[in-house]
Parts: structure tokens; sequence; C-alpha cells
């Protein structure tokens, strides 16, 4: 009998402590026949979600470039030349005009992502008045602003946000070799913030950027362990820009993408699964693999902070395709 037979399925709520995944156990199951552990991701699904509805986020780069963070993948980072032009955090009117245009097509998420270390407290003013107006539109809010303080944390609570995005990007034994200028504790510390605030993680990883298997199964394991598991898990395919150290980078198998989907359904059931960077890239097939591998959420919109993302015509199209339908406000 194989892992995928026996592994048992948790199911936690906001209260409960999660039941330790070891990286072993990932990773036998990130290692188990591509039939059986698409069986079990799919059961799973099927379990928690409507396996024929996806939700859709929008995300908009409400301040670009110039980041002093070191991250290899990243072309909004100062360390790196990728001829990305550093702007100023936007007006609150034009990122609410953006998140009205973002309903309008469709979405029931609008994420606000910024390039900073961490916040300055005037800029979070700024940021809590988005969060404020944004709400009044009936959208859930996200942000991604760098490492917070708890009492950052609390504002942006109190202004409204539902969500706020901090990647762990890789495991802790690969995370040196992609980022020198924070510490994986440092990312820790921030989702422990977030999540005493009150306020859902958003937390995934990058998969492509010369990790090894073992590396992506402590990924999925460090994510699964957390007191209680992100509500969201964004699964990110490394889209290499020139300038980045990461560019050139071997692409790993599409269907190592497909098996860390799985893994992450598996592990942590009630999240929602997102197809994030990268989809441009993915084929239609690919995406399908995904989808019903348990992915059940897509950004959403033709750019992605400063990358190119799937049309938003061409997703349409996929999912009259596919039989697939946006999951409602």
């Amino acid at each position: 009998m194989t892992e995928i037979d026996t592994v048992s399925v948790q199911s936690p709520d906001a209260t409960q402590v999660n039941t330790p995944w070891s990286e072993d156990q990932v990773l036998a199951l990130l290692e188990s026949p591509f039939n059986n552990l698409i069986f079990k991701a799919h059961s799973t699904h099927r379990q928690h979600f409507d396996a024929n509805e996806v939700q859709l986020s929008t995300l908009l780069s409400i301040k670009t470039g110039a980041c002093p963070e070191d991250c290899g993948y990243c072309p909004q980072s100062a360390h790196h030349k990728t001829g990305v032009k550093a702007e100023r955090l936007m007006a609150v009117g034009d990122i609410v005009a953006a998140a009205e245009k973002a309903k309008r097509e469709g979405a029931t998420r609008f994420c606000m992502g910024a390039a900073w270390r961490n916040p300055k407290d005037d800029d979070l003013a700024a940021v809590v008045e988005a969060v404020e107006s944004v709400k009044t539109l009936g959208l859930e809010t996200c942000a991604t602003l760098g490492m917070l303080t708890l009492d950052q944390a609390r504002r942006l609570k109190q202004a409204g946000l539902d969500y706020y995005n901090h990647n762990l990007d890789t495991s802790p034994e690969f995370y040196g070799a992609i980022v020198s200028t924070r510490s994986y504790d440092d990312r820790l510390q921030t989702l422990d913030a977030v999540r005493e605030s009150g306020i859902r993680v958003c937390c995934g990883g990058i998969i492509g950027m010369g990790e090894s298997r073992t590396d992506r199964a402590a990924l999925i394991a460090s994510l699964a362990n957390l007191p209680v598991y992100p509500e969201s898990v964004p699964i990110n395919m490394l889209v290499q820009v020139p300038g980045t150290p990461l560019h050139g980078v071997e692409k790993p198998d599409v269907f190592e993408f497909v098996r860390t989907v799985a893994v992450a359904r598996i592990t942590m059931p009630t999240a929602y699964v997102r197809l994030s960077a990268g989809r441009e890239e993915m084929s239609d097939e690919l995406q399908a693999w995904c989808f019903f591998a348990g992915a059940n959420s897509i950004f959403y919109g033709e750019k992605l902070l400063t990358t190119g993302n799937a049309t938003i015509a061409h997703d349409q199209s996929l999912f009259e395709r596919l039989g697939l339908r946006p999951q409602a406000s």
C-alpha cells in the first residue's frame, strides 16, 4: 500500500490546530503515482468545494519598483537591472478606479501590492484609506506590502483588510539561495502578526527557481504546519525576467507543477489554491489539469504587478470550454 492510500486528510477550521505533516509524508505524496495523486487531490477538493467554481482575484501594483530586497525572481528589486521604472504610491482615487474596473470584469477579490521591504507609517495610512474605499465596492481586499509589525497588521484589520499575502517562496533550506536581505524567520514573524491581528493569511510559493522536489515538499510542509494553515495558497510558476538572477534557470516538468498543486490541496484541504504568476505561459491543458487537481482560484486580468498574465478573453474562453464558472461575490 502506498502513502497516497494511507495518509489521512485533515480539514481543520480556523479554530483548530493542524495535525503535523512531516516533510517525508509530503515528499511521499509528491512521489506517488500520478493517477493516484490526482484522484486523491480531486476527491479531497470535492469534499470542500464546488469542483466547477473558480474564485477570481485581480492584482494591482500600487507602488512599483526600487525595492531594497534582493529576491532573485523579482524584477522590482533595486539590485537587478530589469528596466522596471520606479513609481510612487498610487493615488487612492486611481486605486479605487482600478478596483471598480476589476469588479466589472468579474473579480471578487482585489489585491494591492507595494514594492516595500516594510511600509512606513505614512505609507500605511494611504493603504488604509485605499482598503476602506475598496471595501465599499463590495470586494474582498488583500494587500502585500512586505514585512509588518503587529500594530501595522491591526491597523489594516481595522480598515477592513480581509487577506494579507506574504509568501514563503520556497523551502527553509533553499531560501538563502534566493533571498539574502531577509530570513525565513522574518517571513514567519510577519505571518504570526497577520494571524494574531485577525486578518486571513494568503501564503504560498514559487515553482521553477531551481529547487528540488525535496524543497517543494519542505515548502508545502511549512505551509501546512503553520498553527492555522493559510486560507489562500498561491502557487506561482516562475516568470523568468531578463536581468534577474533566475533568468535562464531550467524550467521544471509541467507535471511537477500539477503535483505541487495536488499536494497543496491534499495537505490544506479547505484553502483556496490559486494559480498565480506564470499562467500566461501555461497551456490550456496544463491549467485544466491544475483545476482538476484542486486549484480553485486564479489571478484575473492582463497584468500581475509588472509581468503579463493571461487575457480576460482567453480565461473566459477556457472557462467555457471546461464548464467552469466564476465564484459569485
